[in-house]
């Protein structure tokens, strides 16, 4: 079937009169574009976003758009033609809601929700994971495979965050460890981190759709509730769900934002065992200094810096890998370091938190 697809452009006062008077035609399904609402939006989400396309905000400067849709049939040009005649009298009736220009373009009916799983193939990721679409096959060949479908969360394997992620995983899961996935989405990075040898995984995310599509991939893959917990809320403020966390984790890994990594910094050191590592991601290029800085001043240790397509990602442990014990009133360093000048410390500012160098 085909469908008209048409644009009411308007002024901001002008999206609810003219709503209304759609309404008065049978048109209630709506979609509506307002700059207000967006940048309304980006300012009250931070925590979603670091990064907004300049086309997108060129496309919604000045917006005040409201797009409905009616079939391409006698029934549908039949009421596209009373609701012109409703509008020509609005338009006269309310010049201040000017332009009120009304345009159409027609489009081909489709299966959106399945239509982008045929730019969605298999794809190998460093040296060990293949991650296979549920609906694709893939030839065996030695690496580790994670079947994954997504649906509308976040991780797909394809995104720079995620791959950086998956890559730094494969490196350090060699067998035994507990998992920390904070921002899980799809469930792919500790799914994977299981499929590598970890023995244990807790995931959570903001979103509460992403608990069942997690725990569903999770059996795509042969993994159970007992090696597998997967909750939401919000990771910085809710105590209930900082409280199942539990601890004691070899890895704590975060593909998030910025700002959420900045404030998890001097946060999740308590959530690992002595020695273990925080792997962060989804940190944009313009901000990657800011969070490195972030956590040094938290006490991490920058071990491995990655990045990819305008994205960062940090290995980090804690430093020092011991909980220190005054002697004397000073704070002990590593031997290695203690045997180091005052001039070769200078010139470990990733490795020494400025208040030991001093």
């Amino acid at each position: 079937m085909k469908w008209l697809e048409l644009h009411l452009d308007t002024q901001p006062a002008g999206i609810e009169p003219a709503t209304e008077l759609l309404s008065e035609y049978g048109i209630d399904s709506l979609m509506i574009d307002e700059e207000g609402d967006f940048k309304d939006f980006l300012e009250n989400n931070h925590q979603y976003w670091d990064y907004v396309d300049d086309e997108l905000m060129e496309q919604m400067h000045g917006k005040s758009r409201i797009t409905f849709y009616l079939e391409d049939s006698a029934e549908g040009y039949n009421t596209l033609a009373q609701f012109r005649i409703g509008l020509s009298a609005f338009k006269k009736q309310h010049p201040e809601y000017a332009p009120l220009i009304l345009s159409m373009e027609n489009v081909e009916d489709a299966d959106w929700e399945n239509n982008w799983k045929q730019f969605y193939k298999p794809m190998e990721i460093g040296e060990r994971l293949l991650v296979v679409p549920e609906w694709e096959q893939a030839q065996e060949d030695g690496r580790v495979k994670l079947v994954l479908n997504p649906g509308l969360t976040f991780g797909t394997g394809s995104h720079a965050t995620t791959r950086l992620c998956l890559q730094a995983l494969e490196q350090h899961i060699h067998g035994g460890e507990k998992v920390l996935d904070l921002g899980c989405g799809s469930g792919i990075l500790s799914i994977a981190a299981l499929l590598l040898g970890a023995k244990d995984a807790f995931a959570c995310d903001i979103d509460d759709k992403c608990v069942g599509v997690a725990y569903e991939n999770a059996a795509l893959n042969g993994v159970g509730k007992e090696h597998y917990t997967v909750r939401a809320g919000d990771v910085l403020s809710d105590k209930r769900l900082q409280k199942e966390f539990g601890g004691d984790y070899d890895v704590i890994v975060a593909n998030i934002v910025a700002d959420v990594i900045i404030a998890l910094a001097p946060q999740v050191g308590k959530l690992l065992k002595k020695g273990g590592i925080f792997l962060c991601s989804g940190i944009i290029d313009d901000r990657a200094d800011e969070v490195r800085e972030k956590l040094v001043e938290a006490g991490w240790t920058i071990e491995e810096t990655r990045s990819s397509e305008g994205w960062f990602s940090y290995h980090v442990r804690e430093w020092p890998p011991y909980t220190p014990k005054r002697t004397q009133g000073a704070l002990p360093l590593d031997p290695a370091i203690a045997s180091l000048g005052l001039e070769e410390l200078r010139c470990l500012p990733n490795r020494v938190p400025a208040k030991w160098c001093c």
